[in-house]
């Protein structure tokens, strides 16, 4: 009988999964990396087709008011060659030469041809990154030194999924704006975050780019430091050290202990005390009576299992002090 239960469950649970994978075509699907010189011939536009400026492109087209307004008090648009006075950045800049584009607006007082100008929102991602690589790869080198190898550049993301060069002046993410847009792709991490103990980034205290560099680094997760205690320690200099009496598997990593982005366990501990001591330590009574290790009495295992390791062992992450009965990481 438990047989046929357990045979009527598991059809039931493929059935219910056939409807969410019969549309194959939403799921995502590898793309191949190509050489970059195809993606350069992606992005140069109509070989037919001349530059003729952010006036003759705008000129008849008010849909375009604001996006024009933003872009021209933008970080962009701000900037302007001082020999001539023309901006160094334009529409073209990105979206092509715009002759054939704007010929019927000239000449009959059409509609713009924007099939004329490049499709950015058909190209590959890579192709959209380095039509921003044209200008950024020389200007921004020390931001940009990893982009090419990295987790994001490799993974179908671009520069424009998150920097916006339409919606305002400002075209950084700000504090606010950042842990959403992250949580877009790393939903995973969206839900760590929930947790009772996280790091305070949902309340915008601290941004995901105070530990990682979305453009790439050469440590692992894109960390900004060689290692996870270098990262930590930038905020918790107390725990930094060097000690006289150290926790020799927090020396590099805090994550032995921790979680980085949120844990059910205070403080963002991966398992709640005692037991993440016990995974290392073998438990003992209190006070002066120690059970010899790895054979625990009764009493023991109760004290050991209803009690929290740093109501005595205070110091954990280490210390210059020793304790009084001549051990380390104690106080009393």
């Amino acid at each position: 009988m438990k047989k046929k239960l357990f045979l009527l469950l598991a059809v039931t649970a493929l059935a219910a999964l056939i409807p969410a994978c019969s549309d194959l075509s939403s799921m995502r699907s590898d793309t191949p990396l190509l050489p970059v010189k195809e993606y350069e011939r992606m992005i140069v536009g109509r070989l037919d087709a001349d530059y003729v400026g952010n006036d003759a492109c705008l000129a008849k087209c008010h849909a375009h008011d604001k996006i024009a307004d933003d872009f021209h008090n933008s970080v962009h648009g701000a900037q302007v060659q001082v020999e001539t006075g023309l901006p160094l950045v334009n529409c073209e800049s990105c979206h092509g030469p715009g002759s054939l584009a704007i010929e019927k607006v000239q000449y009959d007082g059409d509609q713009c041809s924007s099939d004329r100008l490049l499709n950015l929102g058909n190209l590959p991602k890579q192709a959209q990154s380095l039509i921003c690589l044209k200008c950024h790869s020389a200007s921004s080198t020390p931001v940009l030194t990893y982009w090419s190898g990295s987790t994001h550049a490799t993974s179908d993301v671009s520069c424009s999924d998150c920097h916006a060069l339409h919606v305002g002046p400002q075209q950084k993410v700000s504090r606010q704006e950042m842990a959403e847009l992250c949580f877009k792709c790393h939903q995973q991490v969206r839900m760590e975050f929930a947790n009772f103990s996280h790091h305070p980034v949902p309340e915008h205290k601290v941004m995901c780019s105070d530990c990682h560099d979305p453009h790439g680094t050469a440590n692992d997760k894109m960390l900004k430091g060689a290692t996870t205690r270098q990262v930590c320690t930038r905020c918790h200099m107390e725990y930094q050290g060097p000690f006289v009496y150290e926790h020799a598997d927090l020396t590099e990593n805090c994550s032995n202990c921790h979680t980085a982005h949120g844990s059910p366990n205070e403080p963002l501990l991966e398992v709640g005390q005692p037991f993440l001591c016990l995974q290392c330590h073998a438990g003992h009574l209190g006070g002066n009576n120690h059970s010899a290790r790895g054979s625990l009495s009764s009493r023991s295992m109760k004290e050991a299992f209803f009690s929290r390791c740093t109501d005595c062992h205070s110091a954990i992450h280490g210390t210059d002090i020793p304790s009084k009965s001549g051990g380390t990481f104690i106080a009393r």
